[in-house]
């Protein structure tokens, strides 16, 4: 899943992956929906924790 991104992601890569905007997706970051961690200003997203949370909704909806 995802083999395109490396295996961290920045925000827009994540915005990509979610179709979510720029406030949802700092939202999901700030509140620790998906774990990530800031280097300077940008943030860093493990492409593995992108694909927990997708599996967690996907688990959630059936």
């Amino acid at each position: 899943m995802l083999e395109e991104y490396d295996a961290l992601l920045t925000v827009q890569e994540l915005r990509e992956i979610l179709n979510v905007g720029r406030g949802s997706a700092y939202e999901l970051l700030k509140q620790g929906e998906i774990p990530a961690f800031r280097i300077g200003k940008n943030w860093k997203i493990p492409k593995d924790a992108v694909i927990h949370y997708i599996s967690q909704w996907q688990n959630h909806l059936h």
